[in-house]
Parts: structure tokens; sequence; C-alpha cells
């Protein structure tokens, strides 16, 4: 997702705008750009690239202006090049527009204005938009300059049709900014004789932790010392004020080379936070007063939709695995994106689980509505606080992970399959589970985050691994039962991070065709902690060894026979095999991170992708 900062205040902007645009490069760019109000016009500076080559001209040029809007633009319409960075001007060069999202009938708009004498200097949907509320701007006759413009972006908003979290600033209204959001996240932030806008709170989490986020169709005007947020047809909107639960060094590296090693050493921590106060040894169950449902009505559902994209689909596989496990209840997932094109069987005792780390990916939120159009009773498994599915859902679960900057999701695999077990322990006593095995699966849940504080102090030993195989021309994850969701997320972080083609498979499908690619070139690695299927993994890895395989082994520590068939292992501590994916994946996110750092790759900010994808 593209991103947005925006300020208007009593200091200079574009240290602000800069700094914020920094904070904000891990949800990937291509190019950047700010427009600054200088007191007679706007001073519109874009670059191609990475922010430094912005920040380096914004030094060569020393832009005044104490209002301005930045954005890092990830391309959807057009090349990455200077032309079509954000800001965008309109026609008459007096209105500056910075966009996320798509405008999807931008084709017809854009030959409609070019037949009225517009003339365009981008292939961007964003410059049609700001052409067009220019137009319609340059034709109202209202007095008001502020209010004129404020109508133009709700008449042109109303013609289009497509997502868009947008900032403007107009030469002729020099002490506002306005903004909309539709679809893309928008937020205010509130200070003192100062007001920021932003697509995440990250970006203005050093000046201000008093934030107000937008809802769907809502139109916001800032200036130094107010703001007012109404919706599109014009009337006043309700705005409730939150507080953003971190700080500003808790979205900075410390002392690590890179956001995501940070977040994967986090993972004890952030476990911690998933399970702090829900975890009752008296009732031998967990406390999850956040779905707003009576244990009554819980124990009325007789089958469960999880649904999410990417890592949280992986998250939600495991979830499946979990809640059939424990609770008996026939649980499915699916692919978020796919689930609204379906028409899904639905009964009236179907509850849906939706999961996303950002609360903001528009796929999951595409299905969450769609559930709720079916009459579903809907819960969201998020991170982010006041994130629109949070804010739609029925109700739900915070995994209290913290912020997430890495692009490669890896804390929050952790802590999604940690309130999914959390979930399915509920239910579990619900339904049928003993008092006994609750306290049992409390006792050792609550071990499992010193057991990955000493599966990260085998890192060295991992980076010995990952340097041994760098140069490998693509990977092959095997895993079986709870620990086939593993295997698929362990070759997501690979391939997005060090950009070597893998794969992830059941160990059992092997014979099934994935055998045709083992060769020596290409290493196998196997997640085979002791569990009922141990044996079955082991033969599994003969049969890769017997075809001059290569092999990486997680296993769980003594077991050493397993040496005595795999190149090399990676050892967990024991646990019970329902909770083994916290263990077995924290491995595989250390080798593709270490793998990835090998092959010099740029491990925050891998090519073509987001952090939070709100562009379907």
């Amino acid at each position: 997702m593209c991103g947005i900062v925006g300020y208007i205040g009593n200091r200079q902007a574009s240290p602000i705008l800069l700094d914020g645009l920094r904070r904000l490069e891990y949800r990937g760019y291509d190019s950047a750009g700010m427009a600054l109000q200088n007191g007679d016009g706007l001073n519109v500076l874009r670059r191609a690239g990475r922010i430094e080559s912005l920040r380096q001209l914004v030094a060569e040029k020393d832009p005044q202006g104490k209002v301005g809007i930045s954005h890092t633009r990830w391309a959807t319409h057009g090349a990455a090049t200077d032309e079509n960075a954000h800001p965008h001007l309109d026609q008459s060069g007096r209105l500056a527009l910075v966009h996320n999202g798509v405008i999807e009938n931008y084709h017809p708009l854009r030959e409609a204005m070019k037949a009225k004498g517009h003339v365009f200097t981008s292939e961007t949907d964003t410059e049609v938009l700001v052409h067009l509320i220019g137009q319609i701007y340059d034709e109202s006759e209202v007095e008001d300059v502020e209010r004129r413009l404020v109508d133009a972006m709700r008449s042109g908003l109303a013609l289009v049709k497509g997502t868009y979290g947008i900032a403007a600033i107009h030469a002729d209204a020099p002490d506002i900014v306005v903004g909309a959001r539709l679809g893309s996240p928008l937020v205010v932030g509130l200070g003192t004789d100062e007001h920021f806008l932003a697509s995440d709170v990250s970006a203005i989490v050093a000046h201000t932790r008093d934030v107000i986020y937008l809802n769907d169709y809502d139109v916001v005007k800032i200036s130094a010392d107010g703001f007012e947020v109404s919706s599109l047809e014009g009337a006043a909107a309700k705005v409730l004020v939150s507080r953003v639960d971190f700080t500003e060094d808790e979205a900075e590296k410390g002392d690590f080379e890179h956001f995501m090693l940070k977040e994967i050493y986090e993972q004890p921590q952030s476990l911690r936070n998933a399970m702090r106060g829900r975890l009752s040894r008296e009732e031998a169950t967990a406390v999850l007063g956040g779905l707003q449902m009576t244990p009554r009505e819980l124990r009325q559902v007789d089958r469960i939709i999880l649904a999410g994209c990417g890592t949280a689909y992986h998250a939600g596989m495991v979830g499946e695995y979990l809640i059939e496990s424990m609770a008996r209840i026939p649980t499915e997932v699916e692919i978020a994106s796919e689930f609204r094109y379906r028409n899904v069987p639905t009964g009236k005792n179907t509850l849906q689980l939706v999961i996303s780390q950002s609360g903001e990916t528009i796929d999951t939120l595409a299905a969450l509505r769609e559930a709720k159009r079916k009459g579903m009773k809907c819960l969201g498994i998020v991170n982010n606080v006041a994130s629109t599915i949070a804010r739609e859902t029925d109700g739900g679960i915070y995994i209290h992970a913290g912020p997430e900057i890495g692009v490669a999701a890896t804390k929050s695999f952790t802590s999604q399959v940690a309130v999914m077990t959390l979930l399915s322990l509920m239910l579990g006593r619900i339904h049928h589970l003993s008092s006994t095995d609750g306290l049992e699966m409390i006792e050792e849940l609550e071990a499992i985050p010193d057991k990955i504080i000493s599966i990260l102090q085998q890192a060295d030993h991992i980076k010995q691994i990952a340097n041994k195989y760098a140069n490998a021309e693509g990977m092959l994850f095997m895993g079986r039962q709870m620990n086939y969701p593993v295997a698929l997320e362990g070759a997501l972080k690979m391939k997005e991070i060090s950009y070597i083609y893998a794969s992830g498979h059941p160990s059992a499908e092997l014979k099934h065709g994935v055998i045709a690619l083992v060769k020596p070139e290409l290493p196998s690695v196997f997640i085979a902690p002791h569990d009922a299927v141990f044996e079955k993994n082991i033969s599994n890895i003969e049969e890769v060894k017997a075809r001059k395989g290569p092999v990486i082994a997680v296993a769980t520590e003594g077991h050493p026979n397993i040496e005595n068939v795999a190149d090399d292992v990676i050892y967990i501590p024991r646990c019970p095999s329902s909770l083994s994916p916290l263990l077995t994946v924290v491995p595989l996110q250390l080798l593709s991170y270490y793998v990835a750092v090998a092959r010099g790759c740029d491990v925050d900010k891998p090519r073509n992708l987001a952090k939070s994808v709100t562009v379907e």
C-alpha cells in the first residue's frame, strides 16, 4: 500500500513529511514526492526511486512552507517515473493531490476532460482525479474558497468508482488540508496548533498519539487549530478520538539490522502479550470477552469459516486443525480474495472469523462484508485496534503483537496462531474438553515463549545453514498435519524476501509429483517434529536423500537419529503437536532472513510487495 503524510501547523513541513515517509517505507513503494504551500502557490517535488532521492532534492531546493502533503507510490497505473510520482496537479496547477487506491472509471473521465482541453502529463488514474476535482472547483461560484474546495472534493468523489485515501491542498486555500477515504485507510493526527493526515499512525506517532480513524465516505478538513469531519453528502460525521497503543521507539529498529529480525526476536514477548489476562487456571479455559458472544451462543455454533490472505491464510489453516481437534466443530479456511466470489453455503449457526494483521486488507474486508450480507455472525482477529475490520466485525480478538514494520509477517503469524489456540481451548471446554486437558494446555502455552527463546539462541547455527544454501535455485518445504501450513508459510517467507522460488507441500504428496523436482541443486526443508507422523516424515526424507537431494530438517530435540538422514538439523524443544507450529515456524523465519541477507536482498522492503494490501 502507498503512503500518505500531510501536515499543517507552525513548523516547516518538509522535515516532518520526510520523516513520516521514512516511517512508511516498509509498506513498499517505488517513488516519492511532496507538495508545499509556499505563500504564492505550490511547490511540488517528486522523484522515482527511494525516499533518499527525494531527500536530496529537498536539500537542494530547500522548499519553505508550513502546509504540505507527501506520498510514497507503489505503481499501479504507469511505470515508476518522476512524471507518475505523486503529488499530481490539476489543469490550473493550483490544486495538488496524493492518492492511495484505484479509480476504476478513470479512462472515460480522462477522455471526457481531454475533450474539454485538459492536458495530462502522467499515466496515472490519480491525475484524472485531481483534474476532475480541480475542474469542479474552477466552475464553482461559491465565494468561500475553503468551502468551495471541500464541496468540489465531495462532488468529484461522487463521480468516481473505486477506492481512495486522499489528501489535497490548494493555492487558493492556504490554511487547510482536505482528505477523504473509501476503502483505503486515512487517519487524522491531533496536535497542539498543528494537525496531521496519514495513511498509517506509524508515520505520525513521533508527533502525536491522539488520532481519529476515518470511516469510509468521510471527508475531513484540517487546519492548524482544528478539524471538521463530514460525510460525502455533507452531514456531520461521528468521530472518536483514539490513543495509539505503541510508542515511537517501538516503531524503530533499535540495534537490529532489519525490522524483520527485530520482530522475529520480539515473538516471546508478543506471545506473552497475546495470552496476558486470557488464561484462567481456575476454569481451565481461555477468557475472550471481546468475542461479544455468550457460552450458550458459542455452543450453538456448528460451523466455522476462517478467511485471510497470505500469512493470515496460513495461520487460518493452523486454526482449522486446532478448532477441529480441540472443539470438534467443522471448520474450513478460505482465501479471502476468493470468498466474495464464491457462493459458499452457510447456515444460521455458521460463524465467520476474518484474520488480518493490519485490519485493512481489502480482500479480507470484502470477505467480511460478503459474510455480513449473508447474515453471518462475523468476528475478527486483528492487530490494529482501530482498524476497519475491527470496527465492522461483531466482536473479535486483538493479537496485541505491537507494530509490525517488516513487510514479511513474522510475529503476527505466531500471535494469530496463539489467539486461535486460545479460541480453540475455550470452544473445546464449552463442548467436551476436560478441565485436566484444559489445564495441561494452559501450562504448555505459558511455556512457549521461553521455548522460542531457546530457538533464537541457535541463530548462528541457522545462519550457517542459510549461507550454505543461499545460492540454491529453489527450495521445497514439506510438513504434515498442523505443520503443512507451516511449510507453506516457510516457503512464502523464503520467496518473498530472498527471491528464491520455494513451494510448500504436504510431505505425503512427495510421491504424487513433487519428487520429480528433487535433485542435488534443490534442497528440501522438512518440518518433522516428534509427533504421530514422525516416522512417515523420516520415510519421505529418505526418499529425497535416495535421489541425492539435500535435506534441512526441523526436528524435536532428543531425537538425534534424524541426523543420520538429514544433511542439516535445527532442533526445537518438546511440545504438544497442537502447539508445534508456534515453534517450527521460527527456524524457517530465521532461515529465510539469513538467506536473504546472504543474497544481498532488501529484507524489509522486498521488491513488488507492500505491507498492507488495500487495492484488489
